[in-house]
């Protein structure tokens, strides 16, 4: 049977603050935990970081007090969350390592998230933004190799590939072609809304620990690629938090917020192989079970509108990371070569492409760089193709001059 949050009471807010020794959790082993269970906890992660934030930029428009009070108290619980989710990390995996597996949650929660999107412009929006995190999955895995000396399919471990994506150099496009069409909050299916929260919230945690891991490396290329990459990261932000309808209230917002964290808690609970990590996920739902109870009453005093009119009945099937290495076959095969055009694609580049590129890449950009600069060390690049080669793509990196 179907699970409906809303049918179910959560763990009291009062009994949800824990102490320290509760909030210290043991971290994940990084040589024998499943990749798919990092992923989990990278992806939800962005999740909390994503709520907390809204929480906080909602309490900085609202003017009733006891509102204020209402998003403290529970934006606290989220952040002690937030603090035990990031924390099942393991401190021994180097930044590095836990950068790729950033890029392989980018990869697979996006693949997953296209294939089931319903929206053909919402799945195109995925589908795009998906084949330039998989090249950033490669460039990195060749930083890897280059300054770790090791390789990225122990990180991996061949459930995702590594391989060229749409070029480095072709990724950076003006800003006013960074932003898309929302969807319709009133005609919209309700996994539609919760797809673009997750996918935006991954991305902008993505974008965060680059700007903030980036220059804690000495070797300048390692310093250079994350800045590039990171820049990347900032366009995806943009592209995916424009897909929601600004229309929606911060009534609204703050409930489907809270639905879509009953909706990722329960679905890694329900998929996750651990039994101590799934242990979390459960706990976690039971608490964002009474967030959502109390975002839901706030509505309806302050919106005057019931919150089953805006949200499924039921969740929808769970998210769920597995591989995706057919879809990202066929985007290869079909779209390397793609652009963005006002809210639009193409596969021609433009006046304005073509300007921003002349500026932005009149040095050689890094994601380039660091393949030459493993070319020279190694004789070649590294990848990790489990399957056959990859479909020839119609774009290379520009040849080092």
């Amino acid at each position: 049977m179907a699970f409906n949050p809303l049918e179910h009471r959560g763990i009291p807010l009062d009994d949800q603050l824990r102490n320290w020794d509760q909030l210290n959790v043991a971290p994940v082993d990084p040589d024998t935990s499943d990749p798919y269970t990092k992923c989990r906890i990278i992806a939800m992660n962005g999740i909390e970081v994503e709520a907390i934030m809204f929480s906080h930029h909602f309490a900085r428009v609202a003017k009733d007090p006891e509102v204020k009070q209402m998003l403290a108290r529970t934006r606290y619980i989220e952040a002690q969350q937030q603090k035990v989710v990031n924390w099942l990390l393991p401190g021994q995996a180097s930044v590095l390592e836990t950068t790729i597996s950033y890029e392989q949650v980018a990869v697979d929660l996006t693949g997953w998230v296209a294939r089931m999107e319903p929206d053909p412009y919402l799945k195109q929006a995925y589908n795009f933004g998906l084949l330039e995190d998989f090249d950033h999955l490669y460039r990195y895995a060749n930083l890897y190799e280059m300054i770790e000396h090791r390789k990225a399919e122990k990180i991996v471990d061949q459930l995702t590939e590594v391989s060229p994506g749409r070029p480095g150099y072709l990724q950076h496009r003006d800003p006013l072609d960074n932003v898309r069409e929302p969807y319709d909050r009133e005609a919209a299916a309700p996994i539609s809304k919760l797809h673009a929260l997750t996918i935006m919230a991954a991305e902008q945690q993505t974008m965060n620990f680059y700007m903030n891991v980036g220059p804690t490396y000495m070797e300048p290329i390692a310093r250079q690629l994350y800045q590039e990459i990171g820049l990347v990261e900032e366009e995806h932000v943009t592209h995916y938090e424009s897909l929601v309808d600004p229309g929606e209230t911060w009534w609204e917002r703050l409930v489907n917020h809270e639905y879509n964290e009953c909706y990722m808690y329960h679905s890694f609970m329900e998929t996750e192989s651990d039994p101590r990590i799934k242990g979390i996920w459960e706990l976690h739902l039971n608490m964002e079970l009474e967030h959502l109870r109390i975002a839901c009453d706030l509505m309806r005093r302050h919106d005057g509108r019931d919150p089953e009119s805006i949200l499924a009945p039921a969740l929808p099937e769970p998210v769920t990371f597995e591989p995706n290495k057919a879809l990202v076959r066929e985007l290869l095969a079909t779209q390397i070569d793609y652009t963005t055009l006002g809210t639009g694609y193409v596969q021609e580049a433009h006046a304005r492409f073509e300007a921003f590129q002349d500026k932005i890449n009149a040095a050689r950009n890094p994601q380039e760089l660091v393949i030459d600069e493993h070319r020279a060390k190694f004789g070649d690049e590294y990848r990790l193709e489990t399957e056959g080669p990859h479909p020839v793509a119609s774009l290379r990196d520009k040849p080092a001059k």
